[in-house]
């Protein structure tokens, strides 16, 4: 059971853990409409999420965030993945909480580190020490991410379709709290199959 009257699915979690890919597919199999919030920032403003970056520096950047998320979440009938740090902000956390069932996609420093090493599109990501630089975001983000989530998954290694799988059961027998913590059903679901990538 979701945990409110909506039935919006809003998918946290860090970069490369897997929202886009893991979104665009249960939305399909919940015959919802997927939305990212970064490619619709990046149609609003049409420069990509590395250039307002550059352009307007992080902060402004965040702005537009929030808005994207508080506009986003106000609909109905999405699977909306968020960007990595949406959570940062408080109004889009309580926003998320409220208009739909939060789902932590929740990967590790290792699997994240290996699914955006060679993806330029990570403006936070462009250090001398990337593997450093997603340790500190998971040290600073992984509080807000488990204060808004409804159900947390972890991502681990298995394919997107025992991912998927894994949130609908979680989804049917999901009660209204504490968070549902999946890893024992994830460690199951590994060891099915590792065909897909998260990425």
């Amino acid at each position: 059971m979701m945990q409110n009257s909506t039935n919006n699915i809003f998918l946290v979690g860090l970069m490369g853990s897997g929202k886009t890919t893991i979104g665009r597919s249960l939305a399909k199999k919940l015959n919802l409409r997927f939305v990212d919030a970064d490619q619709e920032i990046e149609t609003r403003t049409g420069a990509s999420i590395p250039l307002i970056f550059e352009i307007e520096g992080e902060a402004s950047f965040r702005q537009r965030e929030a808005d994207v998320i508080r506009d986003l979440t106000a609909q109905q009938g999405i699977v909306l993945a968020t960007g990595g740090g949406a959570v940062l902000n408080e109004t889009s956390r309580q926003l998320l909480r409220e208009r739909g069932t939060v789902i932590y996609l929740r990967a590790s420093v290792a699997s994240i580190l290996q699914r955006t090493s060679h993806d330029k599109n990570r403006p936070l990501l462009q250090t001398a020490d990337p593997k450093a630089k997603i340790e500190a975001i998971s040290r600073e983000r992984a509080p807000l991410y488990q204060e808004v989530a409804h159900i947390i998954i972890e991502t681990g290694r298995p394919n997107v379709h025992s991912v998927v799988h894994n949130i609908l059961s979680q989804l049917q027998s999901n009660t209204q709290s504490p968070p549902v913590d999946s890893e024992s059903s994830t460690n199951a679901d590994n060891r099915e199959a590792e065909s897909d990538s998260l990425s």
